[in-house]
């Protein structure tokens, strides 16, 4: 007689309809994961990704019947001990925290002795694993060891840098020694060696007979090589399990020009502002130092930034470029002490930050964290027009023209009135992009623009980036870990080092 060997299914959705009307799928969700699994969700933006997700962990209940979970050899009583997900929002506090603002990260008088540190958190996620053994206790230190935080451990959670944040969320859900693991979008705002140190990292980790994990990637070419199966959600749909070779001999190549040429000629055809600066230099920095207590972020930094240049800002996670721009946006009280010239005009010589704020467009992690405001989507574009986090001044009509024009060239036409907090992460960040075009800035500040995006999103908006830069009068600062995410426009490059590592390039 031959015995089949039965394989262990962990997680097993059939015919899922979520009860409340507002989080149901375009159709019932069949989704499985076995033991001898690892998957990846993939799908576009605004595709319902996140949402499955949710089902899987339990967070929306299901009419008829529930997920079935089969967590052996987990000895753990509840889903949420054996199923961790780690959703990487960019926030600076707890995921509840409606305190933040986009300057608090660099107002360190306002941070109080209860903002908790990297150590602090990670203990209490030792804690609550129920392992507190030396080996477990060794295992840690290798972990904080391999992911780079050994350094960090003293550091208050709101001044850790996106990519520092990210690597610390991690750890602490790794310290829980998890069932199964989900990282939404795990590899974004890492710098390239550690994206490297993270892939190596989770294959080790794959190859535990006691962890499944299940990645959700925007960007298809992040997919490890240790991932066996992936699941395309598209339209709200969840569509069949396909082995991972399936999945990459079926994938489409993205042209390198997805906008349209209507949009390309209203784009370069807009009219000019009067009021705009025309300086030679619109960013000129003479031996800037930024510390924080000990901590030296960055130290005797020369820069000059011209008229009509396009910056590509790079550096390690930790390295001091959010930091460098939240003084050229005027977000850093320390930027007073500074010797810096912004469109000609030296900082501190008696123009308010609002003067310099109107002729910047600006998005980043920090911006995106920041903006938590549940208000139709073309009041967050409007907010732009006035700097503000929030709508306080009624737009006029040709404001709101304004609105609807950039919002359409990013894709999220008829998305006027969604509240902002209902779009997907990704969508919201093209809402963010559409708020810092929207005033037609001479200085544009994108700081990972492409967090987050799908493959067609972040060719459309390299794709913007290129045309609106082809304007007179447009400057640009981007930061990228990905090179090849580079607009083609760049034409310099300042690369800034760890102070640790007593290089600036």
């Amino acid at each position: 007689m031959i015995f089949k060997k039965v394989i262990q299914r962990i997680i097993n959705i059939k015919d899922g309809i979520c009860r409340m009307p507002q989080w149901r799928m375009a159709e019932p969700v069949n989704f499985q994961l076995d033991d001898n699994e690892h998957i990846a969700i993939v799908g576009p933006n605004g595709g319902g990704k996140s949402m499955l997700a949710d089902i899987i962990v339990g967070k929306h209940p299901l009419l008829a019947r529930d997920p079935e979970y089969d967590f052996a050899p987990s000895r753990k009583e509840f889903v949420a001990d054996n199923i961790k997900l780690i959703t990487f929002r960019d926030t600076y506090g707890g995921d509840n925290d409606r305190t933040y603002y986009l300057q608090q990260r660099w107002n360190q008088m306002e941070i109080d002795d209860e903002t908790p540190t990297v150590s602090e958190i990670l203990e209490k996620a030792y804690q609550l694993s129920g392992e507190d053994t030396e080996t477990h206790r060794q295992r840690a230190r290798h972990l904080y060891s391999l992911l780079g935080i050994d350094d960090l451990m003293g550091k208050r959670v709101i001044f850790l840098s996106s990519g520092e944040l990210r690597k610390m969320k991690i750890a602490e859900a790794l310290l829980t020694s998890p069932r199964v693991l989900i990282m939404d979008n795990p590899f974004i705002g890492l710098d390239s060696d550690t994206r490297d140190l993270l892939r190596g990292l989770l294959e080790s980790l794959s190859r535990e007979k006691a962890l499944q994990i299940i990645l959700i990637l925007s960007k298809t070419d992040d997919i490890p090589d240790f991932i066996t199966h992936v699941v395309e959600v598209r339209n709200m749909k969840v569509r069949e399990k396909m082995t991972l070779e399936e999945y990459r001999q079926s994938v489409e190549t993205i042209p390198s020009m997805v906008l349209s040429p209507d949009i390309k000629e209203e784009i370069l055809s807009l009219s000019y502002s009067d009021n705009d600066y025309h300086a030679h230099d619109v960013v000129r920095m003479n031996s800037i130092s930024i510390v924080y207590g000990e901590k030296a972020i960055l130290r005797n930094v020369d820069w000059c930034v011209r008229n009509g240049e396009h910056w590509a800002l790079g550096g390690p996670n930790g390295s001091g470029k959010s930091t460098l721009l939240s003084l050229i946006c005027a977000d850093n009280p320390q930027g007073y002490a500074c010797d810096i010239e912004l469109f000609g005009h030296k900082r501190g010589s008696g123009e308010s930050i609002w003067d310099i704020k109107k002729h910047i467009g600006y998005v980043s992690p920090e911006m995106h964290r920041a903006y938590r405001r549940n208000i139709p989507c073309i009041r967050v574009v409007a907010s732009g027009l006035k700097d503000s986090v929030g709508l306080y001044v009624r737009p006029t009509e040709e404001d709101y023209g304004a609105c609807r024009m950039w919002m359409t060239v990013f894709g999220l036409q008829g998305k006027w009135d969604v509240p902002f907090l209902q779009l997907s992460s990704g969508e919201q960040r093209l809402v963010l992009l559409a708020r810092a075009f929207v005033k037609d800035p001479e200085l544009l500040i994108l700081d990972e623009p492409l967090h987050g995006l799908d493959d067609y999103n972040r060719t459309l908006v390299r794709n913007v980036i290129d045309v609106f830069c082809q304007r007179r009068n447009k400057t640009l600062i981007m930061v990228s870990h990905y090179k090849e995410e580079l607009p083609m426009c760049i034409d310099n490059m300042k690369e800034l080092c760890r102070q640790e590592d007593n290089i600036f390039k």
